[in-house]
Formats: C-alpha cells, sequence, structure tokens
C-alpha cells in the first residue's frame, strides 16, 4: 500500500494574528482534502538565534534548527505561507531557512517538492517576496512548483471561523494543494525506484 505525501505547512510569521498563518492553516486542510498528509507547525514554537557565523562555530547548529531539520526531512513537501516584508522574505523565515542550510549530510531541502503561498493586505497578494523565497529554495536544492497561491486584501478574506470566504479562491488554494500532492508523489517514487538495484 502507497503511502501518502507528506506535506509540512508553516508561515513565515510567528504573530498571533498573522494572516499567513491563518493561510497556512487552511493550505493544510487543502492538502489532506488532495490526499496528502498534513503537519502544520508554527515556527514562534520553534525559535532561533539570529545566524551568526561566530555562534555557530561556538555553540554549534542550535537544538530547535536540529529539530526542524528533522520535521522537515520526514515529510515529502512543503507549503509556505510567507508574508512580504519590504518586497521580500520575512527575517523569521529567512533566518530560519539560513540556520536549517548549515546541517549537512544529507542538505535538509534537497529532494523536497515546495508550493508557495502568499497572503497580503495589499492588492498584490505578496508576490514580490514569493520570487525571492523560490530562488532561495531553489539555491538549497529544494523543487518548488511553478504555482503559488496570492491571497490579496488577505485582512477581509477569512471568515470567523478562519476559513476562506471566497470560493473562488478556496478552489484556487485546493488546486495548489492538489499539485504539490502529485508532484511529491511523483519525486517520491521516482526515488524508489533510483534506489531498487538493477
Amino acid at each position: 500500500m502507497t503511502m501518502p505525501t507528506r506535506v509540512l505547512c508553516l508561515a513565515g510569521s510567528a504573530r498571533r494574528d498573522s494572516l499567513n498563518k491563518k493561510l497556512a492553516r487552511v493550505a493544510a486542510a487543502a492538502v489532506r482534502e488532495a490526499g496528502g498528509e498534513a503537519t502544520f507547525i508554527d515556527l514562534g514554537e520553534h525559535p532561533l538565534p539570529i545566524y551568526h557565523g561566530d555562534l555557530e562555530a561556538e555553540q554549534g547548529v542550535p537544538r530547535a534548527a536540529h529539530e526542524l531539520a528533522g520535521l522537515v526531512r520526514s515529510h515529502h513537501a512543503l507549503l509556505i505561507a510567507s508574508p512580504e516584508n519590504n518586497a521580500s522574505v520575512s527575517a523569521l523565515l529567512k533566518n530560519t531557512i539560513d540556520w536549517l542550510s548549515r546541517i549537512k549530510q544529507p542538505d535538509v531541502f534537497a529532494g523536497r517538492v515546495a508550493a508557495l503561498a502568499a497572503a497580503s493586505p495589499g492588492a498584490l497578494g505578496g508576490v514580490r517576496g514569493l520570487y525571492h523565497l523560490r530562488a532561495i529554495l531553489n539555491t538549497l536544492g529544494c523543487e518548488v512548483i511553478a504555482s503559488q497561491f496570492l491571497l490579496p486584501r488577505a485582512h477581509q478574506a477569512f471568515d470567523a471561523d478562519g476559513q476562506l470566504g471566497d470560493a473562488r479562491s478556496r478552489e484556487q488554494l485546493a488546486g495548489l494543494a492538489r499539485r504539490l500532492v502529485h508532484a511529491a508523489g511523483v519525486l517520491a517514487a521516482s526515488d524508489v525506484d533510483q534506489s531498487r538495484p538493477v
């Protein structure tokens, strides 16, 4: 029996009422509806110091980073809801990725598939930050699918239960989840085939 595709869902914001945290939770539900197995994590529960080379040399990579690396490695894919800060990636998300990139053998992001989403009160939906995030993850060996989900005017997009109120937005997010689950499943199957003796 084939194991379900495991997707780690997270937001690049630790703020209690973060719009992207709401989006990541809704995305996790969409992954489950697409046949995947979703895990939502809050980066606020995995605090890391600002990356500093001297700190790493003196104390090593923090335990919280190793715990996060274990979570990433135990999943086939990532679904990241990223806020846009100053037309780029949030400091929290960039710092988390920087620490995880210091953990090798194997590299944390290598062999993973990612889908990107963004929620923003503005009209562009956070698209500028996703451009940078895509480049960062690609550099680290993560396959980022072409499709992405943008939620403009996100402060008006969620109902009282934290669900997306607009049917079109729900379907677009569901489509992204389906494509991610499919892509991660194909890659996982390919890795299994390549590991078999010939």
